[in-house]
């Protein structure tokens, strides 16, 4: 079922934006699993690697790709009629399961150039994608709060294994609160949950006042693994506790979908860079 966005833009996919407040707690290794895992359940998926300056996703999948959304920018900029989204994506096919790939600026430099409104607008002509992930960075920037404004689910996810760490996350979800996307919207993935640690997972839902969505296993061995290979854990490790663990993180957005679709309707209308736009009438 095609959704109307208030651009006018008709969509059917679900955005699923990965994001955390602190760098280096697994987002893009969450973020390649959970396409990987969506693909694998038949649907069409595009992972996007928003982390415009140090973005991961071809590495982390020993891929290349000349063509990235700096790129798609410059096309999209110079000569529209010409812009087709296709032509900058890259797919990753392991067997029968395959999904794209927009993949992250070639040079540092180019995330400087990047205009918020572009990028939305090329996020949006992924409509035809079941699912779009979104890979951010971990800071709230402009183009963080333009994709969150679009996504229909804030997979914010953390590693709360000391109390900086934990200070950190409730600052970041109070303050995704605090730009009013609804609590419905944010799902809190814990990353590493059964590491040793002196913060128990219950104590920190008590704080945040709302239970984690899912709790993801801790397990280096198998991620070392997958990224050494160039794979998705279900190739890499696929007995491995983690593996199975994003099987079920997959199956509740898989069984959530009919009730997802409909969030659809309010994308883009959400947060605060939408209504600092309307403050300022762009």
């Amino acid at each position: 079922m095609a959704v109307a966005t208030r651009s006018g833009i008709e969509r059917s996919s679900v955005i699923i934006s990965v994001f955390s407040t602190t760098p280096g707690i697994g987002k893009t290794i969450v973020a390649i699993n959970l396409a990987a895992g969506l693909a694998n359940e038949g649907y069409k998926v595009c992972l996007a690697d928003l982390d415009l300056q140090f973005g991961d996703v071809l590495n982390y999948l020993k891929l290349t790709s000349t063509n990235t959304i700096a790129g798609a920018q410059r096309v999209m900029l110079e000569t529209p009629e010409k812009f087709h989204v296709r032509d900058f994506l890259i797919n990753y096919q392991n067997g029968d399961l395959k999904f794209a790939i927009l993949p992250a600026p070639l040079y540092v430099y180019d995330a400087y150039q990047t205009d918020v409104q572009l990028v939305t607008d090329i996020i949006n002509k992924l409509y035809f994608f079941d699912y779009v992930i979104l890979d951010l960075n971990s800071m709230f920037s402009a183009l963080n709060l333009a994709m969150l404004d679009i996504s229909t689910v804030i997979n914010y996810v953390g590693v709360i294994d000391f109390l900086p760490a934990l200070k950190n996350y409730k600052i970041g979800y109070d303050t995704l609160i605090r730009f009013e996307y609804e609590e419905s919207k944010i799902r809190l993935v814990e990353n590493r949950a059964d590491s040793q640690k002196l913060i128990d997972g219950r104590d920190v839902e008590r704080l945040l006042g709302e239970p984690f969505y899912h709790r993801l296993p801790n397990d280096y061995p198998s991620v070392n693994k997958s990224i050494n290979s160039g794979q998705p854990l279900m190739f890499a490790a696929p007995d491995s506790k983690l593996t199975k663990s994003f099987y079920e993180l997959v199956g509740l957005y898989t069984n959530r979908q009919d009730s997802l679709q409909p969030e659809l309707a309010s994308s883009g209308g959400g947060g605060l860079f939408s209504k600092v736009k309307s403050w300022f009438g762009f």
